[in-house]
């Protein structure tokens, strides 16, 4: 059986922690940020893990 392929896209979307869970950046970092609130910047700053069933999902798609 050959090897699976990481998909790219997801490879930068998400990543899987070291207990395995998949964990994804939150919120709109990039632009038209200056005019949000600072207490709604903050709430965007780290990471989160997505649900169980959605990890599931990914799994195929992060082997690695």
């Amino acid at each position: 059986m050959p090897k699976l392929k990481t998909h790219k896209g997801a490879a930068r979307r998400f990543h899987v922690t070291g207990t395995g869970k998949v964990v994804r950046t939150k919120g709109p970092k990039s632009h038209l940020r200056r005019n949000k609130a600072k207490r709604v910047r903050r709430l965007f700053g780290g990471k989160v893990a997505t649900a169980p069933t959605f990890a599931k999902k990914l799994k195929p798609y992060l082997p690695s």
